[in-house]
């Protein structure tokens, strides 16, 4: 079977980040005054972007190269069922036993984590090309920056609304306060169907999928807006609130790993990153709006300013491979799932 040879992944790494997650929640149930328990959550927070980014490129290498994309999907797929199920669940073991019970559960979901990936994950051949200088030697590319502002300013407009919408819903939707967690739950659904069908829109290429994502994510927030007024529509444009995203992401994953090349490491982890960035600057862009006076339905219309401009930053990357060559070279000519995929 033929793999990403161009993927290399750390299993230390990749065994450190999830041992230091174990470690940080199961200390968060130990705590014994509010400074310690801020610590322990500090401490379980620091592994989060490394570790979602070396479990992509993970995740990538035990596959054919047409399906990267698909298993990148699938890793973050995880993430957004556990905030459909996962967060009911430990809130109510919360509820029924105490707060520290969540933390030590978590805890234990992560040494069972580490243990099935040391049983049942194959090793990972030794590249000599690993090192500190070759992963910081990714931020010398173009295209690996670009990738970067692609996902900040184009996953931005998701956030300036989402932010905000329980008081959209129920402001402009009419919905009661009692219905905002089934909202979100509709939104946690949308985004994770969305993670799982990223892998079949990459198949046409990475770029193309990007773009096309882009596209569809303006669309989206252009009617959120006016679809909002009415309950049937609004929980449709809620669901594809999540959805349409959701597919951008894991091929911002795939993308990042072909122009990191001998940097996927460091690439992959500043992927989450980045999005955290644009978690920032679309809630903060929507406060602007809100603050100047103008009503819910405007920080979607900032959304769509923010998914434009990354449009902008995708072609300007697209046409950047046209004029040096697609990325991965000859062998991605023939490959499903492009590694350039310029539209």
């Amino acid at each position: 079977m033929e793999r990403s040879d161009r993927t290399h992944v750390n299993l230390a790494l990749f065994a450190l980040a999830i041992g230091g997650f174990a470690i940080g929640n199961v200390s968060s149930a130990l705590a014994s005054s509010y400074p310690l328990l801020m610590i322990a959550r500090f401490v379980s927070g620091l592994p989060h972007g490394a570790f979602l980014g070396v479990a992509a490129l993970l995740a990538a290498s035990l596959v054919p190269l047409r399906r990267r994309t698909w298993a990148v999907s699938m890793v973050l797929a995880g993430l957004t069922t556990a905030n459909v199920v996962g967060v009911p669940v430990t809130t109510w073991v919360g509820q029924r036993l105490g707060w520290q019970y969540p933390y030590a559960l978590v805890g234990v979901i992560a040494l069972v984590t580490l243990v099935a990936t040391r049983r049942w994950v194959p090793p990972q051949p030794h590249e000599g090309q690993a090192s500190m200088r070759a992963e910081l030697g990714a931020l010398k590319r173009l295209q690996v920056w670009l990738a970067l502002l692609i996902g900040t300013v184009g996953f931005g407009g998701m956030f300036a609304t989402y932010s905000y919408i329980a008081p959209t819903m129920t402001t402009l939707g009419g919905f009661p306060d009692g219905a905002i967690p089934v909202v979100l739950a509709i939104y946690g659904v949308g985004m994770t169907a969305g993670a799982m069908l990223a892998g079949r829109v990459a198949q046409r290429g990475v770029m193309r999928g990007i773009v096309l994502s882009l596209v569809a994510v303006a669309m989206v927030l252009g009617a959120f807006g006016f679809a909002v007024r009415q309950p049937v529509t609004a929980v449709l444009v809620v669901f594809l609130l999540g959805l349409v995203p959701s597919i951008l992401v894991p091929m911002l994953q795939t993308r990042l790993m072909d122009v990191a090349r001998e940097g996927q490491s460091l690439a992959a982890a500043l992927n989450h990153s980045t999005l955290n960035i644009a978690n920032a600057l679309g809630a903060w862009l929507g406060s602007l709006v809100l603050s100047a006076g103008y009503g819910y339905e405007w920080p979607s219309r900032i959304g769509v300013v923010l998914a434009l401009a990354g449009l902008v930053v995708a072609g300007v990357s697209v046409l950047v491979d046209r004029r040096r060559g697609p990325v991965g070279g000859p062998r991605a000519q023939g490959d499903p799932e492009r590694l350039s995929g310029a539209p």
